[in-house]
C-alpha cells in the first residue's frame, strides 16, 4: 500500500559536532541523518519471539546512566511490520517521526502521519504496524518504571477490563 509521504525528521540535515557525556551529565546526541543517533545502537525490539515483526529500537534517553523519571526511545516499523498487541499498567506517548502506520487502540484502529501524537493510557489494548511502502518511525515516552507488558493473542478483542 502507497503511502504519499510528507517529510520526516530522519531525512533532516544533520549538524557535524558531537557532544556527548554520561551519567547526571548532559548529553547531546547528534542526528546522523536515517533515524540515527552517534552513540545509540541498534536493540532487538523484545528478547522473546513471537506476535511481532520487523521493529528495531534505539533507547536515545534512560539507559545510558541518565536518572531520569522517563525513557525516550525510537523504534522503527519496516514495511509489513508490527509491534506485538499487548497492554500494560503503565502509559505512554508515541510521536510518529517517518512515514507513517497503524495505531490500534482497544478495538479501534486510527493512521498515524508525522508529527501525529497518541497517549496510551494505562491496561490499553494496543499494537503499531506498518502496511506501507516506507518505515514507520516514531518516539516512544515511556515511565522509567514501568511494568512488564502482557503480550495477547491477535484474536483479543480490546476490552481493558
Amino acid at each position: 500500500m502507497k503511502r504519499k509521504s510528507e517529510t520526516s525528521f530522519c531525512e533532516m540535515p544533520r549538524k557535524k559536532r558531537a557532544v556527548r557525556g554520561r551519567g547526571n551529565r548532559s548529553v547531546l546526541y547528534r542526528h546522523k541523518g536515517g533515524c540515527r543517533w552517534e552513540g545509540i545502537e541498534d536493540e532487538r525490539y523484545k528478547v522473546e519471539d513471537g506476535g511481532w515483526a520487523d521493529v528495531v529500537r534505539r533507547v536515545l534517553i534512560g539507559t545510558h546512566g541518565e536518572s531520569t523519571k522517563f525513557h525516550v526511545r525510537y523504534f522503527e516499523i519496516s514495511p509489513g511490520g508490527f509491534s506485538s498487541l499487548e497492554r500494560h499498567g503503565h502509559e505512554h506517548v508515541v510521536i510518529c517521526i517517518r512515514g507513517g502506520g497503524i495505531v490500534r487502540t482497544g478495538r479501534r484502529k486510527r493512521n498515524m502521519g508525522f508529527l501525529d501524537t497518541l497517549y496510551i493510557s494505562p491496561d490499553t489494548v494496543h499494537q503499531l504496524s506498518n502496511p506501507f511502502d516506507e518505515p514507520f518511525g516514531f518516539l516512544c515516552v515511556v515511565n522509567a518504571d514501568r511494568d512488564r507488558p502482557v503480550v495477547l493473542p491477535e484474536s483479543d478483542d480490546g476490552n481493558t477490563g
